[in-house]
């Protein structure tokens, strides 16, 4: 780029162009070219115009002048003072050409959107000629510089715009903005002059169209005919039928060209939309399903049963001319961690039995609007979720399912949970009334399957209608056998790789589970075992390995890094003071490491794990339970004088509730003011009360689950919870001890090790 020193000459908010020819009130002595920058205020451009200077001129008042004429741009660099002024270092920049190919079509775009904007002015065809005349592109986009309808900000951006076609595009959107502009104004004048002689415009107007319309053979009778024929051929129930027959009526009154006739229109096509007459032909053979459920989930025995056994219920009903299915409406909802296949096996369902299957996802929706629908007297309207999955399914009984359903919301919009009590009330839901229909919707058919993660965060009523079949997780064979079922051939294929190339071993598996996942469900699982084939996909294809590829060990090792989980319960136990809980998550059963500890004091109580008013209530009674049992627990009753106790729950980002870590907090705190470490495979739950008694807790198996796979062997769980150990897999009851209990005494004499040291005060 040429390099040149030029007299600085900045102009206040005017903009010079290359080829543009201007006269300026200065004196320049007999410079011959100078540098034109814009400025605003004290802010200068950073680009601007070398111009010759073409002739000195005198104005009127004996001003000096001169005629300049713009060359090209330059970018400005250092400046110095001299007698006159400011010289200034300009880095010139002529245009470069760009390709005909890059900038034709702008071109065409940028003449035609002038073209309008010089006819909309009523300019003269010399303007235009010069326009037309302009071949080079880059001086082309400039003349947009010459409107007077742009800002100096825009003229200043289309300055410093370097590039062509980047310069072309702008001006072009400059245009566009300025002939919108000049659209509205005239449409606006065109409305203002034209008001008197509006009706009978829009009378001839009309005539046209009907005409147009009675060409093409689409009149408004031709319209009105083709509606009546689709609402005869709906099958809609009277109701229905007499409402979508008012609303062609208004229609045909009204003519077709109305802003109104245009929502009766809308209305009318959603009420076709819903399949009123159509139903998927039921298959209910419970042998069939079950055969499904089993090809498509390895597991979850329970939920297959209760499945079954709601399809030979139907069966023996529709068999014996039972239809109402208001007596047999069941709303089932699968209740677990994520990763445990609640969505998937509603997809299994509506394949056993036959039906069209749509999902809803319902988290975090908080406008009632979206199950009950929009009212018609709001612009932009729309039914309501329940409406457009019928829609979708094309029949009106097939599997919905209502993902998520913990996670609704509310807000100033309204309470989704309360519209779904209707929803899924078999009492109710055979009337259902969506406020934009305005017609009743018999949703008893319709098959609902509802998943949440957690019950305690559905509301009462709501839940009052469902009933729950719980997904508490898998055991390490059952998960092995879904990843050798399952998920080890679809990570195959996802990865681009053929069943006969590689290969993986049970026991490889079982390492991955163990080492690398600590999850109720199987999502993790699938995600390592797609990264170890990721890593063997990559060597496969650089041919840097022969197939077939055995993934061991120290493949994984390679592809997954280094052990992600360890069995921590013997080494966070070896000292007194800390104990082994087992809690219920979102996401599955986990095991809780509570500690405690003792500090001088004023005989306070320090929480910490982000607790909940729930567990917080549970300290403060575990401590006094130690306290008020000290002699009866072999502890020095003087030790509790003077001294503050600290309890804390690790992991404190994650928020912790619930009353089921009651026992957990005593037996620390006994442990710490005994001397006494707690069992390393010993895990506990249980409430407790200031007497001493252990209450029973909820989410047993997840919890054993979650023991078993933490490597624990002794859980002590309330006596009144003993009977839910049948839930518990077998293989898992078989490799464990359970302890049921009734006292914290008995708690105590079970996880402490039984050679303590008294502690003296």
């Amino acid at each position: 780029m040429a390099m040149s020193k030029l007299r600085l000459i900045p102009l206040d908010d005017t903009v010079v162009f290359p080829n543009m020819d201007v006269t300026l009130p200065i004196d320049v002595g007999d410079a011959e070219q100078i540098f034109l920058v814009p400025r605003h205020g004290r802010e200068y451009a950073n680009v601007g115009v070398v111009a010759k200077v073409v002739d000195h001129v005198r104005l009127p008042g004996r001003i000096r002048a001169v005629s300049v004429n713009g060359l090209h741009r330059g970018i400005a660099g250092a400046a110095e003072a001299d007698g006159a002024g400011l010289r200034v270092e300009v880095e010139e920049r002529p245009d470069v050409t760009p390709p005909p190919s890059r900038t034709l079509e702008i071109e065409r775009e940028y003449r035609a959107v002038v073209e309008e904007i010089l006819e909309l002015r009523g300019a003269d065809d010399r303007i235009r000629a010069f326009v037309r005349s302009i071949t080079d592109p880059g001086a082309l986009a400039d003349t947009a510089g010459y409107s007077p309808d742009l800002s100096f900000e825009q003229k200043v951006e289309l300055l410093q715009t370097l590039d062509i076609v980047e310069r072309l595009e702008l001006a072009t959107r400059f245009q566009r903005e300025r002939l919108a502009e000049l659209q509205v104004r005239k449409r606006i004048r065109e409305d203002v002059e034209s008001g008197a002689q509006k009706q009978q415009r829009e009378y001839f107007l009309r005539k046209q169209m009907d005409s147009i319309r009675k060409e093409l053979g689409e009149d408004e009778e031709s319209l009105a005919s083709e509606y009546r024929k689709k609402i005869a051929e709906a099958g809609m129930p009277e109701p229905a039928r007499e409402q979508a027959e008012r609303e062609l009526a208004r229609l045909e009154r009204m003519g077709d060209q109305t802003g109104e006739a245009s929502m009766i229109r809308t209305y009318l096509d959603w009420l076709i939309a819903v399949p009123w007459s159509k139903r998927s032909e039921e298959r209910l053979d419970p042998v069939h399903a079950r055969e499904v459920l089993d090809a498509d989930h390895a597991g979850l025995a329970d939920v297959k049963a209760r499945i079954t056994e709601y399809l030979a219920v139907r069966k023996l009903r529709a068999e014996r001319g039972m239809t109402d299915d208001r007596k047999a409406g069941v709303i089932l909802t699968l209740i677990g961690p994520p990763g445990t296949g609640k969505t998937s096996i509603g997809e299994s369902i509506a394949r056993a039995t036959g039906r069209k299957f749509v999902r809803m996802s319902l988290g975090g929706v908080r406008d009632e609007a979206e199950i009950r629908g929009h009212r018609r007297t709001y612009i932009g309207a729309l039914p309501g979720r329940l409406v457009r999955a019928l829609r979708d399914a094309g029949t009106m009984n097939p599997v919905i399912m209502l993902d998520e359903v913990d996670k609704v919301g509310a807000d100033w919009r309204g309470d989704p949970s309360s519209a779904l009590l209707e929803v899924l009330d078999p009492a109710q839901n055979h009337s259902f009334r969506d406020h934009y229909l305005d017609v009743e919707l018999d949703l008893s058919q319709v098959l609902f399957v509802a998943t949440a993660n957690v019950a305690d965060t559905i509301p009462g009523p709501l839940l009052d209608r469902m009933e729950i079949i719980r997904f508490d997780g898998y055991t390490l064979s059952e998960k092995v056998a879904i990843a050798r079922g399952y998920l080890w051939p679809r990570q195959i294929e996802r990865n681009g790789l053929r069943p006969e190339e590689v290969a993986i071993s049970d026991e490889v598996l079982s390492t991955i589970v163990v080492e690398y996942t600590r999850e109720a469900g199987v999502r993790q699982l699938e995600r390592e075992l797609g990264t170890a084939l990721r890593k063997t996909a990559t060597r496969i294809a650089s041919a840097s390995v022969a197939t077939p590829v055995q993934i061991d060990v120290a493949v994984v090792r390679d592809a997954l890094g280094r052990q992600k989980f360890f069995p921590e319960a013997a080494a966070r136990t070896a000292v007194p003071g800390v104990a082994t809980g087992l809690a219920v998550t979102g996401t599955g059963g986990d095991v809780l490491f509570v500690e405690a500890a003792a500090m001088a004091g004023k005989g306070g109580l320090v929480l910490t794990g982000q607790l909940g008013d729930v567990m917080k209530e549970s300290a403060r009674i575990a401590l006094t339970y130690v306290r008020s049992h000290a002699r009866a627990l072999g502890i020095d009753e003087r030790a509790f004088d003077d001294r503050e106790f600290h309890v804390h729950v690790p992991a404190g980002a994650i928020p912790k509730d619930g009353p089921s870590a009651g026992v957990t907090i005593t037996t620390a705190i006994a442990s710490l003011m005994s001397g006494r470490p707690v069992k390393h495979t010993v895990g506990m739950t249980g409430e407790v009360t200031l007497q001493g008694r252990v209450l029973p807790i909820g989410g047993m198996k997840q919890k054993v689950l979650a023991a078993h796979a933490a490597g624990l062997t002794d859980v002590i769980l309330p006596e009144r919870n003993a009977a839910d150990l049948d839930e518990v897999p077998q293989e898992v009851r078989e490799r464990m001890h359970f302890h049921p209990v009734a006292t914290v005494d008995e708690v105590l004499a079970i996880a402490l090790a039984p050679d303590g040291v008294l502690l003296a005060a």
